[in-house]
């Protein structure tokens, strides 16, 4: 009867070579049945990935243009706030003008009236 024989480490190391070789010779033939279907995969990818940096990329636009919006609003109400208040300035300085004027127009009438009587009274004295 034969004995068994053990493998030695040149063997053992030959034999696992010739393995990782069998194997990477599958990859390689199972990477190239797929290699059609991996480039249209990476296509429909790279399609997925230039449509969405575009929608981003016009989000960003709409947002930079609600703000330009934003602020054209907001810059004309407060050219029209500034407007009002203005309008209200000359508005109390015209209501002071012409009450100035009515007090004047009523002082003058009170002295003419009052210089009347005046002269009324020394008429009939003499």
């Amino acid at each position: 009867m034969k004995g068994f024989k053990e493998l030695s480490l040149g063997d053992r190391r030959e034999m696992a070579a010739k393995a990782r070789q069998v194997e990477r010779e599958k990859a390689l033939a199972k990477a190239a049945a797929n290699a059609p279907k991996l480039a249209e995969q990476q296509e429909v990818r790279r399609i997925a990935s230039e449509a969405r940096e575009l929608r981003q990329a016009q989000r960003k636009i709409e947002k930079q243009e609600a703000a330009a919006r934003l602020a054209i609003a907001r810059q004309a109400e407060e050219a029209a706030r500034a407007a009002a208040m203005q309008a209200e300035l000359e508005a109390r300085e015209i209501a002071k003008l012409e009450e100035a004027v009515r007090d004047e127009a009523l002082k003058a009438r009170q002295k003419a009236e009052r210089d009347a009587r005046y002269a009324a009274r020394k008429a009939r004295r003499k």
